[in-house]
């Protein structure tokens, strides 16, 4: 019998040694994953683990000396600009290899050689959207500047450097989880990763719903109800700036929507494409040397994306004899994107213009080989697209370009999950070749308000809002881009690819890019408002981010005097909720008491008492958040109502609130699905009655759990969305339309602050920390101050000597 059980328990341990060491399909083994000696076991790290080293490595031209301080950060002390290049890229990858490579993976269509099919739809759209097409494009032109090219070389070498000495044991946890192994970087990658950067900033767009409402309602009614620009705004560039340019105006024919023709869009599954999320933004401010205490300009950024870990930026100081700049850099990217260097100081958020439309495509037969265009047939241009798939067939797509861009979607294609177009083809600005990494050079050098002019003349996409100031004493800000020159509201709707018409035909020269200098009031700023007046003479867009953000910062800005680093940074964690106070004190008259329970009553003394503060205990903007969805719901929902089948949206809350204050007798307010014709007040009071059910029924009675924190619940999620390796349920205030723009999901995802003069200082804040080792002590170092809006004193260098709790490197 002890035979037969050894013999029994030898074959189920061989069985099991080979079933954990072998792929099953698209499940990775297990086996390296649990292995002492190659598995995750060896990605712990300690505090202290860095230490002082020399790397003997191929690459570099002279010895480099690079210091890490107590943050994790590197500051890298290069002999020439090549070596410092060639750091970075190593360094990075040292870090954040796997989070580089993913990225870049997405962006490229080939999750689905890591997961397998699961992925192979997302590779499909991207692709199909003409992200590899893009970046094609975009490679070359970079390659064909000599100062981008030598950096980007550099910056590859060194990731590839790291590569090649690194061990399996010592691969990144996810590489290990997802069972496959870092590939060499390319030249390529880079332009991926910016690629990449604008569809997560640049691709939103509600041009499906406005043409379904357009069909529905006519003209007169779609321009009142989503007009063009908003009652109440502070754009970035101050109302009244005088341009000093004479417009260039070619486009005479008027904009036809033609709704008659175009009719219902109902053939786009799952309700159009993916809309603009008011969540993605930023800030970013400067202040006058005649406002700050330290008599030199204060520059703040705080860029609003996906919180995630590891961290999307990666803090870094690079010194040679011709460049000392410290900021944050992505990881994909050479440079700093972020920062300040001696002189001067940058930073960005998003502009939110219109750069991407849909044309209507008329193939000629079923074959598609041709498309009706300015009364002629043109030929259709096919792609092949090879998708490997993880334990499966490659899978071979084939995607027609016209000379608008890709028709991404055709009748009776399968599409990814939802939210894509039939029969339309995509023009985005982001297929375009470009050099957003010059832009980037050129401002980590630059020593004035020349330099940054002519360094934004590189830029891009995806378009992005320049702040500047310098040791001059000169403050600046720039909507800064590309931008199609369109006639106005070109794009709102859906476009007619038959008519040259409705073509792009130009840019805006980058010479008439709104810009402001020196301004009056003393302060530059942005918040993803409309950039400019309506008295610019180009046309941007027609929507922009909801005015509350920059409306707050503008006013805290106006009444500062002898500005601090610390006043900035408290201004960064401002939780004022500035809708809640334009929009409650209309709600609140319009509430029935009468009729309430005393669980409503409870909730309605309770956001009366409000001072409109979202900081983390507070529990009316837990009431007011939800209530402002239920009342937008109820107003709007009858007449508005969004469905998969024929996508619609409704209007701002700005125009809502201009509806409840001047016309709240409109056919609008009353519910056609009931027989009844309700008032304001019975919408207001019925939306409050269902908020307060909806937060009971959510969180139970009103208490503890209903405190803003808690009901936010907000997520720093891994980027494979792994909950183990996330920082889940983060207590801190904010919100969408607050300057401490935290969401549930949503960012600052760094905060800058920096305090020119003749030795600037910078200070910064990150939700995360500078390792995406989730065994690593900097994974989540930094979390906490940013969870408090603290800032970090950042050690700018100016030579390895002057570091303090410093471990060095020597690269040679």
């Amino acid at each position: 019998m002890r035979y037969v059980l050894a013999l029994f328990t030898t074959v189920v341990t061989i069985a099991l040694v080979y079933a954990l060491n072998r792929s099953w399909g698209q499940v990775p083994a297990f086996g390296p994953l649990l292995s002492p000696f190659t598995g995750f076991w060896q990605n712990a790290e300690k505090p202290d683990q860095l230490q002082a080293q020399e790397i003997d490595i191929e690459g570099t031209q002279q010895p480099v000396e690079v210091v890490f301080d107590s943050l994790h950060i590197p500051h890298v002390f290069a002999q020439n600009d090549h070596d410092a290049y060639f750091a970075q890229g190593y360094l990075t990858a040292r870090d954040r290899l796997w989070q580089m490579e993913f990225q870049t993976h997405a962006a490229a269509g080939r999750v689905s050689e890591i997961v397998g099919e699961r992925a192979l739809e997302l590779d499909r759209y991207n692709r199909r959207l003409g992200m590899g097409y893009a970046a094609e494009q975009s490679v070359d032109f970079m390659m064909n500047d000599p100062r981008t090219k030598a950096c980007v070389e550099a910056y590859t070498a060194g990731i590839n450097a790291y590569i090649a000495q690194l061990k399996p044991a010592h691969y990144p946890l996810e590489y290990k989880l997802l069972g496959y192994a870092p590939e060499p970087w390319q030249p390529i990658k880079c332009a991926y990763f910016l690629k990449y950067m604008s569809g997560v900033l640049a691709l939103g767009a509600d041009d499906v719903a406005m043409t379904n409402i357009l069909a529905k309602y006519g003209p007169e009614v779609t321009n009142d109800l989503f007009p063009n620009y908003p009652s109440h705004e502070d754009p970035i560039i101050p109302a009244g700036t005088k341009w000093d340019f004479l417009p260039v105006y070619y486009l005479k024919s008027p904009l036809n929507p033609k709704p008659s023709n175009q009719g219902y869009v109902t053939n786009w599954p799952d309700g159009g494409w993916p809309r603009h999320d008011p969540a993605i933004g930023s800030n970013n401010w400067a202040i006058a040397a005649q406002k700050s205490a330290t008599g030199y300009p204060i520059l703040a950024n705080d860029p609003h994306l996906s919180l995630n870990l590891p961290s999307i930026w990666y803090l870094i100081q690079l010194h040679t004899p011709t460049l000392n700049v410290m900021g944050a850099s992505m990881p994909g990217s050479p440079g700093v994107i972020g920062g300040f260097n001696q002189h001067i100081a940058w930073g960005e958020t998003n502009v939110g213009s219109d750069v991407l439309d849909f044309y209507k495509i008329k193939f000629k037969d079923d074959s598609r080989q041709e498309y009706w265009h300015g009364g002629q047939w043109k030929k259709v241009t096919r792609r092949i697209e090879t998708i490997k798939v993880k334990g499966k067939p490659d899978v071979i797509d084939t995607v027609l370009y016209t000379h608008h861009g890709p028709v991404m979607y055709t009748p009776g294609m399968k599409s990814f999950a939802k939210n894509f177009p039939v029969g339309y083809a995509v023009r985005w600005v982001a297929h375009d070749a470009s050099n957003e990494l010059l832009c980037f050079y050129l401002l980590n050098r630059a020593k004035n308000h020349a330099d940054y002019r002519d360094a934004l003349t590189y830029y891009g996409a995806p378009a992005q809002n320049f702040v500047f100031a310098d040791v001059n004493k000169d403050i600046a800000i720039a909507p800064n881009g590309r931008f199609p020159l369109k006639k106005k509201g070109q794009g709102k709707f859906l476009l007619d690819g038959t008519d040259p018409n409705d073509d792009w035909r130009a840019f805006i020269p980058a010479e008439h890019n709104p810009h402001v200098k020196n301004p009056a009031r003393g302060f530059v700023s942005s918040a993803n408002q409309f950039s400019t007046d309506p008295t610019y003479p180009y046309y941007l867009n027609w929507q922009f981010a909801p005015p509350e953000r920059g409306m707050r910062i503008n006013q805290r800005l106006t009444a500062m005097q002898q500005a601090t680093v610390d006043s900035i940074g408290q201004l960064q964690y401002d939780n004022y909720n500035l809708r809640a106070a334009s929009m409650l004190p209309k709600l609140l008259p319009q509430v029935r008491a009468n009729g309430l329970t005393a669980a409503e009553k409870q909730a309605l003394a309770t956001v009366q008492a409000w001072r409109y503060n979202n900081a983390t205990s507070e529990v009316g903007p837990t009431i007011f958040t939800e209530w402002e969805k239920r009342f937008m719901d109820a107003l709007w929902a009858d007449d508005l109502p969004e469905s998969d089948s024929l996508p619609l949206r409704k209007p701002s809350a700005d125009r809502t609130l201009q509806l409840v204050t001047e016309t709240p007798t409109a056919r609008w307010v009353d519910d056609v699905r009931t027989p009844a014709r309700e008032t304001l007040a019975d919408i207001v009071t019925l939306s409050f009655r269902a908020t307060v059910d909806t937060l009971t029924r959510r969180h139970g009675p009103q208490g503890n759990a209903w405190q803003w924190a808690a009901t936010k619940s907000t997520r720093i999620a891994h980027l494979a969305r792994l909950d183990a390796l996330s920082a889940m349920n983060v207590q801190v205030g904010g919100g969408s339309t607050v300057v401490n723009a935290t969401t549930t999901r949503t960012g600052p995802s760094w905060r800058l602050v920096v305090a020119l003069g003749p030795n600037p200082k910078g200070y910064a804040a990150l939700p995360g920390g500078q390792s995406g080792n989730p065994g690593s002590h900097y994974y989540l170092n930094m979390l906490e101050p940013w969870r408090k809006g603290q800032l970090t004193a950042l050690q700018f260098l100016q030579s390895p000597a002057d570091a303090k709790q410093a471990v060095r490197w020597t690269m040679k």
